[in-house]
């Protein structure tokens, strides 16, 4: 990527990232350089609102968070299944500051208790939410079709108690960048989920089961 072209006597340098639909694509697809810029734009939101959170009230603070750096870490983050874990922490710490501002809270107030406080999702967690969201739609509408094609029922040799579980075929894989597709990712958070959650009869029942398990 570092490498020029030459191109009619003229030199042109490759970038080592190129930004698409939002999203900042590197070379290796580590999502770092995309992780780092969501980041730095969270924080712009997160100051300036912690200037005027004392005129605010509590739902006006939580809409203007959930409109302006929720969105934000909520973005495509279906791309970060299984992205290093030093860059779920960077976006947690991120969401972490979020709650504290939100909620006026000290330092010494655990994280945790202030994201369960606004019914907030971890960050792990709101990758999981994505993507299981999007595997419940693609399985029933069957579209978009290049997703719906991924995804199989699992169908055992013999007849098993899992044969009508619900559950999706995992294909194998050799390379861990390889588990990152989505063919993977989404069977296994999908057969993880509860009987109840993933036979839910329509999409809004579906998020609630979901978000509550």
């Amino acid at each position: 990527l570092t490498r020029g072209l030459s191109v009619c006597g003229a030199n042109v340098t490759f970038s080592e990232a190129v930004k698409l639909l939002g999203v900042t694509l590197d070379a290796t697809l580590s999502f770092d350089q995309h992780v780092t810029d969501v980041a730095r734009a969270c924080n712009y939101h997160i100051r300036a609102l912690r200037h005027i959170r004392p005129m605010l009230t509590l739902d006006a603070a939580k809409s203007i968070a959930a409109s302006v750096v929720s969105s934000r870490l909520d973005y495509c983050n279906s791309l970060l299944v299984k992205t290093t874990e030093q860059n779920l922490q960077r976006l947690q710490r991120v969401q972490n500051s979020l709650a504290r501002v939100v909620c006026q809270a000290p330092w010494s107030v655990p994280s945790l208790e202030l994201l369960r406080g606004l019914h907030w999702l971890p960050i792990r967690q709101r990758i999981h939410y994505k993507t299981a969201l999007i595997t419940y739609k693609t399985l029933h509408t069957g579209s978009p079709i290049y997703l719906a094609e991924l995804l199989h029922d699992y169908q055992p040799i013999r007849e098993l108690r899992s044969s009508s579980s619900h559950l999706l075929q995992k294909p194998p894989y050799r390379t861990v960048f390889a588990s990152r597709a989505f063919s993977y990712t989404a069977p296994d958070i999908w057969n993880k989920l509860k009987l109840e959650t993933i036979t839910a009869p329509s999409v809004d029942s579906f998020k609630i089961r979901l978000k509550t398990e």
